[in-house]
């Protein structure tokens, strides 16, 4: 099953707000729905966003009643700022969006075709995603050792792509490689995608896990409990810096100090070169009530006036990252030379 897939005329994708507990497939048919999912995490990893959008995109093309190419054209750049505003920091989403606008500009078919090549666009991405991440699967599990432990924040399985995922299908292949891996699930608080998402993927690839809360990470680390770290990415600005989940800047401080290498796992739509460092990546904050509307036997927390911050990403910078893996190769550093040669590859 596909996390982001188009049926019927409509975009359908898991609602990850419901799991572990209940696998529910939900359908959209209008590009603010699709924009709306984008927002409150009902589809959630950068890869899956970008081919939600791209699917979002096509959704706009068919409520369009323009009988006119440049009309349509037009109709279609609206329904681009509704969903690129959706959400800032996974540049992925851009990413689709402006693929597909490539295709529109300068068209000179009928307005018709221009609606079926929009929805072959997206379908296009979201089609390379699956193949692209099976690939970068193959590159990174060679990073991985019989008998590893490995650290891994967020979810990045393919419930945060189109299907197989990022950091966890490098875990995932080296398991069905038959090497022994054992995996140290981060909670990744506020929204819990480690415990609720990670786990439950971990479960259905019969791979051995345990879930720790975020600040239990150094502690592995520290006792030589855990050899890799692994996670994947929302933005890669040019010189390596990573945009991620988070938490995942302590992760990485904590996996530097104690000389364990940590990887993140990217596919190149990820990878922004038009950003000198991580200080230009945006940085989405989210509403406060995730980090106080939660409770502890029954009762709420925090204290009833209480305010919270709540970024939803943070920025790691390069030097803490021991490699990056990609579709074409696993990238070392000096990432603000290296980075750019995956692109030629």
């Amino acid at each position: 099953m596909r996390t982001v897939y188009w049926e019927d005329n409509c975009i359908k994708m898991i609602d990850q707000r419901l799991l572990p507990n209940t696998l529910e497939i939900v359908g959209y048919r209008t590009h603010m729905e699709v924009a709306q999912a984008i927002k409150d995490m009902v589809v959630r990893g950068a890869p899956a966003i970008g081919a939600a959008a791209g699917f979002g995109l096509a959704l706009a093309a068919r409520e369009s009643a323009s009988a006119s190419t440049p009309e349509l054209v037009a109709d279609l750049q609206n329904a681009v700022a509704v969903l690129r505003s959706a959400r800032p920091t996974a540049v992925n989403l851009a990413w689709a969006l402006d693929r597909i606008l490539k295709k529109v500009t300068g068209f000179n078919g009928t307005a018709d075709d221009l609606r079926r090549i929009v929805l072959e666009e997206a379908q296009h991405i979201a089609d390379e995603d699956v193949a692209i991440n099976k690939r970068m699967a193959e590159h990174g599990a060679v990073l991985i050792d019989d008998g590893d432990t490995i650290i891994h924040h967020c979810n990045t399985g393919a419930l945060a792509t189109v299907d197989w995922g990022t950091a966890l299908g490098v875990i995932r292949t080296a398991h069905e490689q038959g090497k022994h891996v054992h995996v140290l699930v981060d909670e990744t608080r506020p929204r819990l995608q480690g415990a609720r998402l990670t786990a439950w993927e971990l479960e259905q690839y019969h791979i051995p896990y345990e879930i720790i809360s975020d600040n239990m990470a150094g502690y592995f680390l520290h006792s030589g409990e855990a050899q890799k770290v692994f996670f994947g990415a929302d933005r890669v600005a040019a010189n390596g810096d990573v945009a991620n989940k988070v938490g995942t800047y302590m992760l990485a401080l904590a996996a530097h100090d104690n000389h364990v290498p940590a990887y993140s796992v990217v596919p190149t739509s990820t990878i922004d070169l038009s950003l000198k460092d991580g200080t230009q990546i945006p940085i989405e904050e989210r509403d406060a009530d995730e980090v106080l509307d939660i409770e502890f036997h029954g009762e709420r927390i925090a204290p009833k006036n209480a305010k919270a911050r709540n970024p939803a990403f943070d920025v790691t910078p390069n030097r803490l990252i021991t490699a990056i893996v990609t579709e074409n190769g696993v990238v070392h550093p000096p990432f603000q030379k290296n980075l750019r040669k995956v692109f030629t590859t």
